[in-house]
């Protein structure tokens, strides 16, 4: 296909707010639109010359991964090996080794699929995820696999109607990534079912061979609302909004009329991305893109927080001379028609280059990251760690949720009165049970444990990783009117529930005032950027020793929270856990009051519920007085 500057000037549209998002730049919290954009000319682009190939009978597969291989695969195993390197010097084992899973998979183009198991895309965990950027190569990748086939065999058999065949494919993707929204919105995110349809508008586009417009006012108004489709959801969206789904359709689209409409040079669209700055960044985006995110995780993982303004410029500028140097001397040599190997000698050195670097991975896997390198680390324990204080099994569930195993008599974890009382949630409702046990004696209330993994007490929440969750919400209402229940606490990981929208809180607090049943909110308690272990190992050397680890996520969402939930009482966690706000409160001498990066440890809980409990009063014997929230803070 003839080459376009306005392409490039596309692609630097694209990473610049995915790099500025991730670097923490303020006022782009819609930056991982970005990948979208890049998904669309990939498809474009590929189709273009699949379909240029098929026409003018110069098709070959071998000689389309060829072209990819030199593409793609150079600078990535650049990247690979050198964020390996930084790794090994500066993850402890348990990091290593769930980094050395990523290598992998990675290697393998899988690490879509390995990070749809094991991680959400916005989660406090996938900040320390070097590679978790490479989940796009790997739909891209997927994509380049199946593409050249099935375009041959539509051309062969559909050749007159295969803009056809291909728009319903798009349809039939797009309508399953509305449906995954909700459903599934972590499968939605990283699976290719669900974003084939994003680099298939790109393929319709090449397909449908359009006449460029004809008049400049044309040219100028479908470029400019392709430029508005992009730029207000990098400003507008957030972790919050439900994507790709519905939301991903505005940066398509824009990204479709920007390559449309710069095929008239004159067009708005086109003199914004041929201009010069824009093209050079857009021939260094994938260097950029590759190098922006292991440059922005190993900043965290050193600082222990998340980027400041100060540290996000660093990120930027540090990215931004790797890319130069990766794609100078990386890309350009290996793309280069001097670089002519046998062809079965470059897909067979690939293949083996790709197997050397799995193979890595899963030694870092079997050698269990590789503690040796770090002689003097110990693993931080929590001293008193005591088995299944969460009543595992029993009254918390894990997959497969058998809550129809929950029996009233074993899960009454305290019994002090006629008022009756539920903790019921997830995880984060679980980490306060051994601090209410503990605490019974000051508990005047009969309290019941109704909690599960991954399951907030949301009646319309369902989760495609564990689909048991609205059945498991149901029953709690089952429950609450078999047992008499007066009062219901709720609390969860509020965060997940953000990225749905919080509002939907109110299905559960709606049905619960209906029975008359008083509510209780606990929000949000902190997330630190790793284990609290790990925290405490990197700072057991400073002097004096901090006592408090940066907050992963800002106030904002008990804000939010709160007001969801109106005139029911709620407690925000971080305003007795956090004395700045931003900071939080993770030891007490000696004492570790979390497990891991968000969970209490059985003393944390025991502060936690001495601190903020809604039932807890020293006044053993009689009902707990009702909490003044204007008094107190939180």
């Amino acid at each position: 296909m003839k080459y376009r500057a306005d392409i490039d000037g596309i692609r630097a549209l694209a990473v610049l707010p995915v790099v500025l998002f991730h670097a923490g730049v303020p006022g782009v919290s819609g930056g991982f639109i970005g990948v979208d954009v890049f998904f669309v000319i990939s498809g474009y682009l590929i189709t273009g010359i699949l379909r240029d190939d098929l026409e003018t009978g110069r098709f070959s597969i071998s000689q389309f991964y060829e072209r990819r291989i030199r593409r793609i695969i150079p600078a990535l195993a650049a990247v690979i090996i050198a964020t390996w390197i930084t790794a090994w010097f500066l993850f402890l084992p348990v990091y290593f080794q769930d980094f050395s899973k990523s290598v992998a998979a990675t290697a393998a183009f899988i690490s879509n699929l390995y990070f749809w198991k094991f991680s959400g895309y916005f989660e406090a965990s996938a900040q320390l995820r070097p590679l978790l950027h490479t989940w796009s190569l790997a739909v891209e990748e997927q994509f380049y696999i199946f593409m050249p086939i099935v375009m041959w065999i539509a051309y062969k058999l559909f050749k007159k109607h295969w803009f056809w065949l291909f728009a319903a494919a798009a349809a039939g993707s797009f309508g399953l990534s509305l449906y995954m929204t909700n459903v599934g919105p972590t499968a939605n995110f990283f699976m290719l079912p669900t974003r084939a349809w994003e680099l298939l508008a790109g393929s319709l586009l090449a397909l449908a061979r359009l006449p460029a417009p004809r008049t400049a006012v044309v040219a100028h108004t479908l470029g400019g609302l392709g430029l508005a489709l992009i730029l207000v959801p990098v400003v507008v969206y957030s972790e919050a909004t439900p994507f790709p789904g519905l939301a991903a359709l505005p940066p398509v689209l824009g990204a479709v009329l920007l390559i449309y409409s710069g095929a008239f040079p004159a067009g708005l669209g086109g003199r914004i991305l041929s201009w010069a700055p824009m093209v050079f960044i857009g021939k260094i985006s994938y260097s950029l893109y590759l190098i922006h995110w292991p440059v922005t995780v190993f900043v965290r993982y050193v600082t222990l927080e998340p980027p400041t303004l100060i540290w996000a410029g660093l990120i930027i500028s540090v990215s931004f001379v790797l890319a130069v140097l990766s794609w100078r001397f990386v890309e350009q040599p290996f793309r280069s028609p001097t670089f002519t190997p046998p062809r079965a000698l470059l897909l067979s050195g690939t293949l083996a280059g790709l197997a050397a670097l799995f193979a890595v991975g899963v030694a870092g896997v079997a050698m269990k990251g590789m503690p040796d390198r770090f002689p003097d680390y110990a693993p931080v324990m929590v001293a008193d760690a005591r088995p299944n204080a969460w009543n595992n099994d029993t009254c918390f569930f894990e997959a497969p949720i058998a809550f129809e195993k929950w029996s009233a008599d074993t899960c009454r974890i305290v019994n002090n009165g006629p008022e009756t009382v539920m903790l019921w949630g997830d995880s984060y409702a679980a980490h306060y049970v051994p601090g209410i046990t503990d605490s019974a004696a000051y508990i005047p209330y009969t309290v019941y444990q109704y909690t599960a993994a991954g399951c907030p007490p949301v009646l319309s929440y369902y989760s495609y990783a564990r689909p048991n969750c609205q059945n498991f919400n149901a029953n709690a209402l089952k429950l609450i009117k078999r047992l008499n229940i007066k009062t219901v606490i709720l609390s969860a990981r509020w965060i997940d529930v953000k990225s749905r929208g919080l509002d939907q809180i109110q299905s559960t607090l709606t049905a619960l005032n209906a029975m008359g049943v008083k509510t209780y909110v606990i929000g949000q308690s902190p997330l630190f950027v790793t284990d609290i272990g790990v925290i405490a190992y990197r700072q057991a050397k400073q002097v004096p020793r901090p006592s408090v680890a940066a907050n992963s996520f800002g106030p904002e969402i008990n804000e939010l929270l709160r007001k969801e939930v109106g005139n029911v009482p709620f407690i925000d966690p971080l305003a007795q856990l956090c004395p700045n706000g931003t900071h939080c409160t993770y030891r007490d001498g000696e004492r570790l009051l979390f497990n891991d990066n968000g969970h209490f440890s059985n003393s944390g809980s025991r502060d936690a519920v001495k601190l903020y409990f809604p039932l807890y009063s020293p006044l053993r014997g009689s009902l707990a007085p009702p909490i003044n929230h204007k008094k107190r803070p939180g």
